[in-house]
């Protein structure tokens, strides 16, 4: 398999938590690595992060992630149970679908380029939606049915995945997350696994200072 990305890219933050976590083998191909031209040939979305495999190029974490569960479900990145296994994929959607733009590069240029937002209009925009969302996780987490130490069960997974990443994106664009007592706590569970540390971006080698 190969992983086209970068390492500032949350989305492909969650897949390499992901590849880790089932111990999958894989190439970290940085975007910068590659001529002109040639990733939207690879991936005509353009669009970070995408997995090369034997039947072609999967672009979008979230169908990533779902073609790693379908193809190597052991160790399983969703709950035994469905009911927690429907939350997980709330929590890891709403991250992801609801979230997650606020921290697009071109997201963020289109704002401050063609509608004139200043640095305290973005940072105003930001702690909105960051506010909002991350208090809607707090709840889901307080509403579980057992206190887990992860985010719906004892191990890591798809909803630990997907928050990691957004609390970094989070604190990276001057958000405090430091109110949501739940989510750090499942963060600081998260944060010296292997899989985790492994996936973060100054352990990539397109990282700027990173030793070769």
């Amino acid at each position: 398999m190969k992983l086209y990305s970068r390492y500032q890219n949350s989305a492909g933050e969650r897949v390499r938590i992901a590849l880790n976590l089932k111990g999958i083998s894989y190439d970290y191909v940085p975007l910068n690595s590659l001529p002109p031209g040639v990733f939207r040939r690879i991936n005509p979305q353009g669009l970070m992060p995408a997995l090369e495999v034997a039947g072609g190029v999967i672009a979008q974490s979230a169908a990533i992630l779902s073609y790693l569960e379908e193809t190597c479900p052991d160790p399983p990145l969703l709950p035994h149970d469905a009911d927690l296994r429907g939350q997980a994929r709330a929590f890891g959607a709403y991250i992801a679908g609801e979230m997650h733009a606020v921290t697009v590069n071109r997201v963020r240029r289109f704002l401050a380029e063609d509608l004139l937002a200043d640095d305290a209009a973005l940072q105003r925009w930001s702690t909105r939606w960051f506010g909002d969302g991350f208090a809607a996780l707090e709840a889901a987490l307080a509403n579980r049915p057992a206190p887990y130490p992860f985010c719906f069960g004892d191990t890591p997974g798809w909803a630990d995945l997907h928050l990691v990443p957004q609390l970094a994106a989070a604190r990276r664009l001057g958000y405090d997350p430091s109110s949501h007592k739940r989510l750090i706590a499942v963060e600081a569970n998260c944060v010296g696994l292997d899989a985790f540390v492994r996936a973060r971006p100054e352990a990539q080698p397109d990282y700027p200072g990173a030793v070769a």
